[in-house]
């Protein structure tokens, strides 16, 4: 049994103070009780830890590698893509594990519980399948024996290079799979999974309208019915503009229409979105997966977060790229953007709770589903999915309730995630990951042998 001690605690019913948390020897948490006397592990600000959604691991080692202009007027989103395509055109199943494990440990850091990673990479240079069609989905599996990360792993079907059907392109031909092939790779993939602790899981990921056809959607939504589907949507123009001259409609209007998703959905980006799409995807319930600073890194778009919420839209948060992994930057990205946009402050703020509540919160929830994984909150039976935060320091020293999420995610910086647990499992202690100077050894000399073959 292992017991934390918290001097206030975020839990389901509201703030409460002198919370002791007891964690089985399964993960999961046992018992709470609020004004209990300090014992164990003691940490100022407890939190439940939230899931990262949405995650493609590998460009983590890239980041930095796509800032320079090229020959061309304008950089974009389509022109990052063809730098992300030569750079993964060098990338070993060895490279991709320590790169992974890398992104793992900073997300544990940085405050996060779970990895939900939408992988992608699946093949060997060329587009050839390796003897195990989960060679590079494995690869994820080990960075997270590493790292004691949670791990929820959703392998992409990836089947066209477009709307018109044609064949991916050479810097695509790792990820591509037709249905048959991606039902082996989904399951070589589960049978992968295995070999870490009961929390970890796995889900589906249809990858876009332009690379899977309504009749691929239909197969993948339902592979595995009962677990997570996560699905890109409307997150840049041309997209949408392709997917209109090819079916009449925009993405989101096509979707509601043809394939409508229901809570187990996670729709990632969804920045270029009508009124009338963003109130009617939000009441079927699926949650829109934010990735605020990969959006801004890639000049996506700005979501449409008021009118989402305001419909009672679900919202949770990734890294996506991974340029930079900052859980309340993250969080304090959408709110600005928002303010940027409206000309206000507190926008996301509700009565009764601060703009940093809702945010996390909101998170915790929409992260939960997304990941497919009993979490989001301090309650028993759930899994111990925790996040001790440092009071002792200028930003949240004297800092209580509400007014200690606001100055965690709007005048925090790096390090305040000090104690971080995953499924019970205490990963980050002190502020650093129990195996940081071996996982960042290693990333650093495959960066360097990387960097020959670039």
């Amino acid at each position: 049994m292992t017991v934390i001690w918290a001097e206030q605690a975020l839990l389901p019913e509201g703030w409460a103070d002198n919370v002791r948390v007891e964690l089985g020897a399964d993960g999961r948490i046992a018992r709470v009780t609020s004004g209990a006397e300090p014992q164990g592990q003691r940490v100022g600000l407890l939190l439940p830890a939230m899931a990262n959604l949405h995650s493609h691991a590998f460009q983590r080692a890239m980041a930095g590698l796509s800032e320079a202009r090229g020959p061309q007027p304008r950089d974009s989103f389509w022109t990052w893509r063809q730098i992300m395509f030569r750079f993964l055109d060098h990338l070993t199943p060895e490279d991709v594990e320590t790169i992974a494990a890398l992104v793992q440990m900073e997300m544990l850091e940085a405050g996060y519980a779970t990895n939900v990673e939408f992988h992608y990479l699946h093949h060997q240079q060329g587009g050839g399948e390796y003897d195990d069609p989960a060679e590079m989905a494995g690869r994820i599996v080990a960075a997270a024996q590493q790292s004691g990360i949670g791990l929820t792993l959703l392998p992409v079907h990836y089947q066209f290079g477009g709307l018109d059907r044609r064949p991916l392109a050479p810097g695509q031909a790792r990820f591509g799979t037709t249905p048959d092939r991606f039902a082996r790779l989904l399951e070589a993939s589960e049978t992968a999974l295995s070999a870490l602790p009961p929390d970890a899981g796995i889900g589906v990921a249809p990858h876009s309208l332009r690379a899977v056809s309504p009749e691929g959607l239909e197969i993948c939504a339902g592979l595995r019915p009962d677990r997570p589907l996560h699905m890109h949507l409307a997150e840049q123009i041309p997209e949408i503009e392709e997917v209109q001259a090819a079916t009449g409609q925009r993405p989101v209007e096509w979707l509601l229409d043809h394939q409508p998703p229901d809570r187990r959905w996670t729709l990632i980006h969804l920045t270029h979105m009508t009124q009338d799409e963003t109130t009617r995807l939000a009441a079927t319930g699926a949650v829109a997966g934010l990735c605020p600073i990969t959006e801004a890194s890639l000049g996506d778009g700005i979501f449409n977060g008021t009118i989402w919420r305001e419909a009672g839209g679900r919202l949770g948060f990734g890294s996506d790229s991974n340029i930079r992994i900052s859980l309340s930057e993250e969080l304090r990205a959408l709110e600005y953007s928002q303010r940027l946009r409206d000309h206000g402050r507190a926008v996301l703020a509700e009565p009764g709770r601060s703009t940093g509540r809702v945010l996390y919160e909101a998170g915790l929830e929409g992260g939960a589903s997304a990941a497919g994984r009993d979490t989001g909150a301090i309650a028993p039976g759930l899994w111990g999915d925790l996040l001790g935060v440092g009071t002792d320091n200028p930003v949240m020293v004297g800092r209580r309730g509400d007014v200690a999420l606001d100055s965690m995610i709007f005048a925090g910086g790096d390090g305040l995630a000090a104690e971080v647990w995953a499924a019970g499992r205490h990963v980050v202690t002190e502020g650093r990951h129990v195996a940081r100077d071996r996982i960042a050894a290693d990333y650093m000399d495959c960066m360097r042998r990387l960097q020959d073959r670039l």
